[in-house]
């Protein structure tokens, strides 16, 4: 269902789904290009240390995904993807969270509020029209 004036929201929508790709990118571009970095984070809240191959993969395949949700292709599963990828991440970081006080803990609210973001973006994929490569539904009237 198209609203008669849906530009504003089509464009504050882009916005989101491009800036918080761009987010996103850097962690993926991260694996491929500092496994070490990596490795430690996966080290202290996965309790595991991939090998720079595994990494490699990860990096790849997320990078792959973020590109997608960032055109705004397979929006149910990009979109979703990266709601559920950041739900498993804010969940680990939970104890860092309840513990705002102790440095540097309280960088880690910032997860929150894009969580949040995320999944008014899955929840309005449909109005989320501007900037994608799959056309909006013709029948809907709504080209930006």
């Amino acid at each position: 269902m198209a609203v008669a004036n849906d530009r504003p929201l089509a464009l504050s929508l882009a916005a989101l789904r491009l800036s918080t790709g761009a987010f996103f990118l850097i962690w993926a571009v991260e694996k491929i290009l500092a496994p070490e970095i990596a490795r430690r984070v996966f080290e202290v809240f996965y309790f595991s240390s991939p090998s720079d191959g595994v990494l490699l993969a990860i990096g790849v395949l997320q990078g792959l995904v973020i590109l997608a949700f960032m055109a705004g292709l397979f929006r149910f599963w990009t979109y979703g993807a990266l709601l559920v990828m950041h739900s498993v991440s804010v969940l680990v970081s939970a104890p860092r969270l309840l513990d705002p006080f102790t440095p540097p803990n309280h960088l880690f609210w910032a997860a929150v509020p894009v969580l949040a973001l995320l999944a008014v973006l899955f929840f309005l994929r449909e109005r989320d029209t501007f900037l994608v490569l799959k056309r909006p539904d013709a029948a809907s009237g709504s080209a930006l």
